[in-house]
């Protein structure tokens, strides 16, 4: 896991001028660095920067130290852990809203999906929509009636927040083990 000092680094560059109305946190951010450790092909620091500040283009400087760090040694020990047969974790929040934190990673899981949807789909449509339906449920990005009657009851909340772990540790075998 990274350390709190990591995690500062990355949100001051989530956050900064001129992106940071548009960027995710860091929560966020580690449901982008999930979608790309589990889905069909690993993004770089690059393209995660991208998707996480809501950028179409690197700004001159490129992309920070710190941010390709933080991601190289998330995408690392996710990998490892999948690897090992160890669920991924999904980081918790020291303080504020658990399920603010688990909607923002879910949105920054599924913004990532959708960017490369095509690919997800192309393996195992089905199956893979299947083991996308917690994160996309508990997003907060589409206005579906069966995602809002998910949203607004409790249980159903934490049945789905439950589920993911799994979701995700079955994604990673559609992706990465051979059939």
């Amino acid at each position: 896991m990274l350390s709190p000092q990591e995690i500062e680094a990355v949100e001051d560059i989530l956050f900064a001028d001129p992106w940071g109305d548009e960027a995710l946190d860091f929560f966020g951010l580690h449901g982008v660095v999930s979608a790309s450790v589990v889905g069909p092909h690993e993004l770089d620091a690059k393209a995660m920067f991208l998707i996480a500040t809501g950028l179409d283009e690197l700004p001159s400087a490129g992309v920070p130290e710190a941010f390709a760090h933080a991601v190289d040694k998330l995408s690392t020990m996710m990998a490892a852990s999948l690897d090992r047969g160890e669920a991924l974790e999904l980081p918790e929040p020291e303080d504020g809203d658990p399920l603010n934190a688990l909607e923002n990673w879910c949105a920054g899981f599924v913004d990532t999906f959708l960017q490369h949807e095509d690919e997800w789909l192309e393996a195992n449509e089905k199956e893979t929509a299947d083991l996308l339906v917690p994160m996309l449920a508990l997003s907060g990005l589409f206005e579906d009636e069966d995602f809002e009657r998910v949203r607004s009851s409790d249980q159903l909340s934490q049945e789905m927040a439950d589920a993911i772990p799994d979701s995700l540790t079955d994604l990673y075998l559609l992706f990465h083990v051979p059939a």
